[in-house]
């Protein structure tokens, strides 16, 4: 009892002296930035100039391998793809090893190995790390290069190329980069079907052989690994790795920044929403004195939610989901840039919001707040990435790459603290060049050009290269005489006439469905009866049905996952007032307006608003064929409005009908194709494939 006492008494000494000390009128103080101790690798090199850098951690018995080649950046040209290819085909196999034998003791040892063509990685239990670091060294310095290989990443690489053509994102970054730094410099350059079908096998080999080297190459090991044994490993596994004569080459500069800030826009007719990309280059590398100043000023600016940028386009006005930016630090060239992707009707407030953010952060002192904010997530991450030795290794190769001081790291937390909001001014002003920016526009022409030339901000247009051209036009003069009616008759005798599109009872619709980004490709069975029942099962060999869609005219619903969803009584309304098969046969002359003629794919179309009600949506036939080639409509959710474009193609005769065999569905970003396989009319439907 008397110890208990004697520990409370001490315990309640202590609190009120405590209390007695502290003058809660006063912020207390901070205390000084606590040091950072960086433990440094083990380190050595090989006689071909292979450094290792080598992180002991004992806590799990794992082991990884990093190889990195720290070759200058360089341009290809017209052979622009030979790097990815032969990225793709390097550990797949060695002239020792098969490919599927190589493969299949991988993941025999449930390891990991994977190749770049700027270097490889590899990661397995520790007690198979000498086998897993002989594959990855028999990988690299004796690779199974086949043409039989080759060609089959070839006609891969030029399948992903085709699946970009109407990507918004993927011309936004190709014209992006190729702006600011030049089609000439390696940055810039980029790979196209043209140029990689100028590469040969030879080109591949020879590629290998110039530039996959030890000369600049490092290998960083961390993991459950002894200094002494691994370096044994790598000496007897790498020493094979020959020294390659140094190829010497000077990387072109980058294009300088645009001369007054402009906008450089791309006509993307098939975009359902704007990237907007504000870009200017700059110089800045990890070493500079600015560096710290630059990440808390793009911190405040886009880089987090409580961002400027995403507290105006998101939260303010709703412009998007997220809007942000970065900034880059390279040796040879990076740039600055802000953005975001935003509804259609937006795109000129965006750009607008985007410059005013960027300009009040030049021009305003920053809060107290914000900048203690910054700092924090800044100093958090870094503090939490020191507990992986994965984060001492990849610094200690960062202190190598990009020529930083020994102390860099240990300093890191003390810089950040020192930044002040001055600073943020000086930086923003300095790297942030609203004066000379290019912004770049991907989006929808005949949506947004009107207003974005509002603006005031001078437009010059480019195709989705990168080469300047003129402005696109949007619609050209209806021929005399010509009406929305006239359209839709047209539309019905070019598919089959009235007659036989009526003699249509049910359809039954099989087809192959690609889902962009997905690793598998459903079967589709879509079955519809007139007037309005419709179903649709999709189907993945060895997983069964994945997801039902039914109406039986009265109700209907959605299932997924083994979830059933019922269709609201909006969406039962909507689904009720379709009528027929083809509703073209029961449109009304009131509800259609021919409102210009427009280009689609190069195809000159009409285009046919369709008015019920409130609802307004709009439909695209070729001029020349009158088959329909586009529907667009649009949705409101939670106060964000959802576009949904349909096109349809590749027809073909059934029975007297012609039908699109071919239809891709783009809504926001995802991106399903269905391909047609079979269609057949009046058979293998019945009421009960609704239920």
């Amino acid at each position: 009892m008397k110890l208990k006492i004697s520990v409370f008494i001490v315990a309640f000494l202590i609190s009120v002296g405590v209390f007695a000390q502290v003058d809660r009128s006063k912020m207390p103080e901070p205390g000084p930035a606590p040091k950072t101790s960086l433990k440094k690798p083990d380190e050595f090199t090989l006689k071909n100039g292979l450094t290792v850098l080598v992180v002991e951690n004992h806590k799990l018995p794992r082991v990884s391998y990093s190889l990195t080649l720290d070759n200058k950046p360089m341009t290809v040209g017209e052979k622009a793809g030979v790097e990815s290819l032969i990225g793709t085909m390097l550990g797949n196999g060695t002239t020792n090893i098969s490919k599927d034998e190589f493969n299949e003791e991988v993941d025999f040892l449930g390891a990991r190995l994977n190749f770049g063509f700027s270097g490889g990685f590899a990661s397995s239990l520790s007690k198979y790390s000498d086998r897993i670091l002989e594959l990855m060294a028999d990988a690299a310095i004796n690779p199974l290069l086949t043409e039989e290989e080759f060609e089959k990443e070839k006609a891969k690489l030029l399948d992903g190329l085709k699946t970009q053509e109407k990507s918004v994102d993927a011309v936004a970054g190709r014209v992006g980069s190729a702006l600011a730094y030049g089609k000439n410099h390696p940055y810039g350059e980029f790979t196209t079907e043209e140029t990689v079908k100028n590469v040969s096998f030879g080109d591949v080999v020879s590629f290998y052989e110039k530039y996959f080297n030890p000369n600049n190459a490092y290998l960083v090991v961390v993991g459950d690994v002894n200094f002494k044994t691994v370096k044994k490993q790598i000496k007897k596994h790498f020493e094979g790795w020959e020294k390659s004569i140094g190829i010497d080459y000077t990387v072109p500069e980058a294009s300088a920044n645009a001369q007054y800030t402009q906008i450089n826009f791309v006509d993307m007719p098939n975009a359902v929403q704007s990237n907007i990309s504000l870009t200017n280059n700059v110089d800045l590398k990890m070493n500079d004195a600015d560096y710290h100043a630059v990440l808390i000023a793009n911190k405040i600016l886009g880089g987090g939610f409580n961002s400027y940028l995403n507290m105006n386009l998101r939260e303010e006005h709703g412009y998007t989901y997220g809007a942000r930016s970065s900034i880059g630090t390279d040796e040879y060239a990076s740039r600055f840039r802000a953005g975001a992707a935003v509804r259609n009707m937006v795109t000129d407030s965006a750009v607008v919001n985007t410059l005013k953010e960027i300009n009040r952060i030049k021009t305003e002192p920053v809060e107290q707040d914000m900048l203690k904010n910054a700092k924090a997530k800044y100093l958090g991450d870094f503090v939490l990435a020191l507990e992986s030795p994965q984060t001492i290794a990849r610094y200690a190769l960062n202190i190598k790459l990009n020529d930083l001081p020994e102390d860099f790291y240990t300093t890191y937390i003390q810089k950040i603290n020192a930044v002040t909001a001055d600073d943020v001014n000086r930086v923003a002003n300095k790297y942030f060049k609203t004066q000379n920016a290019r912004i770049v526009v991907v989006g929808k022409g005949s949506d947004v050009l009107e207003n974005l030339e509002k603006t005031g901000i001078p437009i010059k247009y480019y195709d989705a290269y990168a080469n300047e051209t003129k402005k696109p036009v949007f619609s050209k003069e209806i021929p005399s005489g010509m009406t929305a009616q006239k359209v839709i008759d047209n539309y019905i005798n070019a598919v089959g006439g009235k007659s036989n599109l009526e003699k249509v009872n049910t359809v039954l619709n099989n087809a192959d469905v690609t889902i962009q980004g997905a690793p598998y490709k459903p079967k589709a069975i879509i079955k519809a009866m007139a007037p309005n029942k419709i179903s649709m099962e999709m189907v993945i060999e060895g997983m069964g049905t994945v997801m039902k869609q039914k109406f039986d005219g009265a109700s209907g619903y959605q299932e997924q996952q083994g979830m059933k969803i019922p269709m609201t009584d909006e969406q039962i309304s909507d689904k009720q007032a379709e009528k027929g098969l083809f509703p073209e046969i029961h449109m009304e002359s009131s509800t259609l307006g021919l409102e210009a003629i427009v280009p689609i794919n190069g195809v000159d179309a009409y285009k046919i608003k369709v008015t019920k009600g409130d609802d307004v949506s709009y439909r695209f036939y070729a001029v020349d064929s009158g088959l329909l080639i586009r529907s667009e409509s649009t949705t409101e959710t939670q106060g964000q409005s959802s576009t949904t474009i349909e096109e349809v193609s590749n027809y073909k005769e059934v029975d007297g009908v012609m039908m699109p065999f071919t239809q891709k569905i783009t809504a926001g970003p995802q991106v399903v194709t269905f391909n047609t396989t079979s269609i057949k009319f009046n058979e293998g439907v019945t009421d009960a494939d609704f239920n």
